[in-house]
């Protein structure tokens, strides 16, 4: 049976890595609704993305009714619903960081290899799973130091574990899609569809929750974080992840995504002097076992159909 062999889960990696800096660049942002920070996002993201318009444009053609409305969707789930819904959670809970909104929300895997089962038809097995949850119990460990998961946090902490949630199977979801637009185009046509689409869907966010002012009290320096953000956490980041999608069964590329939480807890402790819990350690080294079983060491886990 083939062996996955290829960098692809190396991409994935260095992209969930990537994404962990994205709190501290949005510090400056959390004056703008979640919305019209999407839209500007996306909106910039794109303006780049243009530069490359030759190396994008032919793959347009490859594209089905299917695939059309497959990349429709990543847009709206992952571009822009997954990340307002998020964000609306955190909001609910006054951004606690170990809350039921974060514990919630890394359920995503789960929903990731269920869509990669049904829309992709990837085989998992039981080997699999049993690994993919030895993975989602170490993510705890790493996310809740202690294993402590704040409980407490007022009145919205139903209605932001509703929200966390929802996020969680739009972002998982959006995966197996990406993949299967991806098995038809190049990570860069992905990337830029994606970031041509989503600021469409989130204008009709901001219409419609009347916050089309805030669209124009944007600040020069927030404009600034923006471009930072697309040169590293955004556009940049999303096209190294599609690279490595592109190379990765859906199933795998969810698990390696699980190196974000890893790498947030030692930005917090370089950056914030937050020290790990024995806990922590334990699961970050178990996740790198994992992740050396089910996406470099040579296994019977992966299908000869990927």
């Amino acid at each position: 049976m083939k062996k996955l062999i290829s960098f692809g889960p190396l991409f994935v990696a260095l992209a969930a890595i990537i994404w962990s800096f994205d709190g501290l660049l949005r510090r400056s942002l959390y004056s703008l609704p979640p919305s019209v920070v999407v839209f500007y996002e996306h909106l910039i993201g794109f303006a780049i993305l243009l530069l490359f318009f030759p190396k994008w444009w032919p793959d347009l053609k490859k594209l089905t009714k299917k695939e059309w409305l497959a990349i429709s969707l990543v847009a709206l789930f992952s571009g822009a619903l997954g990340t307002i819904f998020y964000t609306a959670a955190l909001g609910r809970v006054n951004y606690i960081q170990f809350s039921v909104v974060v514990l919630l929300q890394q359920l995503q895997p789960i929903w990731a290899i269920s869509a990669a089962a049904i829309i992709l038809k990837e085989r998992v097995n039981k080997r699999f799973i049993l690994w993919a949850g030895i993975a989602l119990v170490a993510a705890y460990f790493i996310n809740f130091k202690d294993l402590n998961v704040n409980f407490q946090t007022g009145t919205g902490t139903a209605v932001a574990g509703g929200l966390a949630l929802l996020a969680g199977v739009l972002w998982g979801s959006s995966t197996a899609i990406s993949k299967y637009v991806l098995n038809k185009v190049s990570f860069l046509t992905a990337t830029a569809l994606r970031f041509a689409l989503a600021p469409f869907f989130a204008l009709g966010f901001i219409f419609s929750m009347g916050q089309s002012a805030a669209i124009f009290q944007i600040t020069q320096a927030q404009i600034w974080t923006l471009l930072l953000i697309a040169f590293s956490t955004g556009m940049v980041a999303l096209a190294i992840y599609y690279y490595g999608l592109k190379k990765t069964p859906a199933r795998i590329t969810t698990l390696c995504e699980l190196v974000w939480p890893a790498s947030a807890v030692f930005i917090d402790y370089v950056y914030f002097h937050q020290s790990y819990s024995i806990t922590q350690i334990l699961g970050i080294v178990v996740l790198l076992f994992v992740l050396y079983q089910v996406a470099w060491k040579k296994t019977e886990l992966i299908d000869k159909r990927d």
